[in-house]
């Protein structure tokens, strides 16, 4: 096949995508928003499960990479009530079934596996133009355009290629998650670091919770959860971080201080991270010469999912891809096929999940489901 893939975000979806493409020798080119690999922190842990994250890294020839950058003991969980009474320890038993790595770690290895030049930063996709037998051409924010015969928009919640298919917006589902870090925990916040434990800690209660991870370098990574109206959390001037520090902190007054440490002891300012979702079947008939995968084409609650259904996604489509080199449609009827009912699944038990969370139940829904 002579005909490059144009990809549109270098998130992990996007560049799984690139590297099965370089595997199976089919030329691709993607084009980021962000001016270069290091622009900006990727985010926190990820688990990548092997019924999906590993076997698109498997298909990417970058298990061992892989490997190399696990979190070792990262798999332990444990929930607390709001007093901070352990009521769930689950160690890691090194199954290797979900282990963790940091986000950009994991991101830096799939980067580094493309060819010099794959990825192309600095270019903010500002407008699409279809013109026809399956062509479009791309402007970018510098001005420059590009017309391509097969565009893939990996380009996240907030997709420009979204609306070639698709009329479906991302809708708030009523969930903000808040995002703050503590650094060098053990030794200056060590009641917070003993409650975390070892991998992934959540104190919950109806409506609201704390959840944290242990990250390599000592480091807390906290996601305070609050079911609040939009303009609730809109009000809040996070330009203001001392502020709104205590505006989110107000909202666990009686909790344990070694649990709301978390929050009024954090070391960034506190950043809020609104919850949208697709529909859960959504779906869209097949539009000559493009496609979606990862958070464009089936956004959902954070569960576990997002990321390893990005990269199966790139890796499956990637393949398709090489397994009907001559007939472009072909593959992509292949792809989605199999893509739609997947994404579908997860998304109804993603929201199921963030439902247990905040319950009124809550934390023994979730304990409920993590025992089985």
């Amino acid at each position: 096949m002579t005909t490059p893939v144009t990809i549109i975000g270098a998130g992990l979806g996007g560049l799984t995508l690139a590297r099965v493409l370089h595997v199976h020798a089919i030329p691709a080119t993607v084009y980021e928003a962000e001016p270069s690999a290091e622009a900006r922190t990727q985010g926190g842990r990820l688990d990548i499960h092997d019924h999906n994250g590993q076997l698109a890294l498997e298909a990417a020839g970058l298990t061992a990479e892989f490997r190399a950058i696990i979190h070792e003991g990262g798999e332990a969980t444990r929930a607390l009530d709001q007093r901070g009474k352990v009521l769930l320890d689950e160690p890691d038993n090194g199954n290797g079934r979900r282990p963790e790595v940091l986000r950009g770690d994991l991101r830096r290895i799939l980067v580094d596996s493309l060819p010099t030049g794959t990825v192309e930063w600095g270019k903010k996709l500002t407008g699409v133009a279809a013109l026809g037998d399956g062509r479009h051409e791309l402007t970018f924010m510098d001005g420059s355009t590009v017309s391509t015969e097969l565009l893939v928009g990996a380009d996240g919640a907030w997709s420009k290629v979204r609306p070639l298919l698709s009329d479906a917006k991302p809708e708030y589902v009523g969930t903000t998650f808040i995002e703050t870090y503590l650094y060098d925990a053990d030794e200056r916040h060590s009641a917070a670091a003993e409650a975390v434990g070892d991998g992934a800690m959540f104190a919950l209660a109806p409506g609201k919770g704390i959840a944290a991870h242990r990250e390599a370098g000592n480091i807390l990574h906290t996601y305070v959860q609050l079911n609040c109206p939009a303009e609730w959390i809109a009000g809040i001037d996070f330009t203001d971080a001392a502020a709104a520090t205590a505006r989110v902190a107000a909202e666990f007054d009686g909790w344990a201080p070694e649990l709301t440490a978390l929050i009024t002891d954090g070391e960034t300012a506190p950043v809020p991270r609104t919850i949208h979702t697709l529909p859960n079947r959504h779906r869209w008939d097949r539009v000559p010469g493009v496609t979606l995968l990862g958070d464009a084409a089936h956004l959902m609650p954070p569960s576990g999912e997002g990321a390893n259904l990005a990269m199966l996604d790139g890796a499956e489509l990637g393949q398709a891809i090489a397994a009907h080199p001559d007939d472009l449609e072909a593959a992509l009827t292949a792809y989605e096929g199999a893509m739609f009912p997947r994404s579908e699944s997860e998304a109804a038990d993603a929201h199921e999940l963030l439902a247990l969370c905040l319950d009124d139940r809550a934390p023994h829904s979730l304990i409920d489901f993590l025992t089985g």
